[in-house]
């Protein structure tokens, strides 16, 4: 039982540096894509992937913050910034939107199982795990795309986002309900929300919009 736990825990850590490593590289293709310098690409990878899991613990009070407890992450951000910085000029590689779209629905997947998980764990009620779910994977893109002087994708996108993540944490909790293993409810939560997202861009479904 200890070695599935100890299992389970790297599964969950994995996840979170997933999260954060996709969240980043869509920050540092929107930086690139707004000219900024290289401080301010750093600046906005770290808000893009830090963002969402800081509002989230802080709405839990989890300390320390869970980038804090683990520097490994805050040393792969600015190697990941590095790395970006040194191809995207040698390759003289202009970041789009479709491409900014991969790890941008990738880390919402990621985030949202873990921020789920999280609450869970903290022995909160469903519906408020669900929303933490959706306040990790959406707002570290919310604030990414407002330090980058954009209206948030979130919002503007017309295409299912937070709903992705919604029926994403769902998943998870139904398949807990069901006593489906820890490990398949992340598996499918991720499966499900990043899927979603990326059915909803190729198929060009839209939520409606606000009419005036």
């Amino acid at each position: 039982m200890e070695d599935l736990n100890t299992w389970g825990q790297w599964l969950r850590t994995g996840l979170e540096l997933a999260a954060t490593v996709a969240f980043a590289l869509s920050g540092v293709m929107i930086a690139a894509r707004s000219r900024l310098d290289a401080v301010g690409l750093v600046v906005v990878a770290f808000v893009a992937a830090f963002g969402g899991g800081t509002l989230r613990d802080l709405l839990l009070d989890v300390r320390p913050f869970f980038w804090v407890k683990n520097a490994v992450f805050v040393w792969g951000i600015l190697a990941l910034c590095v790395v970006a910085m040194l191809f995207m000029r040698q390759r003289h590689f202009a970041p789009t939107e479709r491409v900014i779209q991969l790890p941008d629905a990738l880390g919402l997947g990621l985030f949202t199982a873990v921020g789920v998980d999280l609450a869970l764990r903290q022995g909160l009620p469903n519906v408020v795990a669900v929303l933490m779910g959706i306040v990790t994977a959406v707002f570290g893109g919310v604030l990414r795309d407002i330090v980058c002087n954009e209206i948030p994708t979130a919002f503007r996108d017309h295409r299912p986002y937070a709903v992705c993540a919604f029926i994403g944490g769902w998943v998870f909790l139904g398949l807990l309900a069901v006593n489906a293993p820890d490990w398949i409810a992340l598996v499918a939560s991720v499966l499900v929300t990043a899927g979603l997202r990326l059915l909803a861009l190729w198929r060009n479904w839209r939520l409606p919009a606000w009419q005036v």
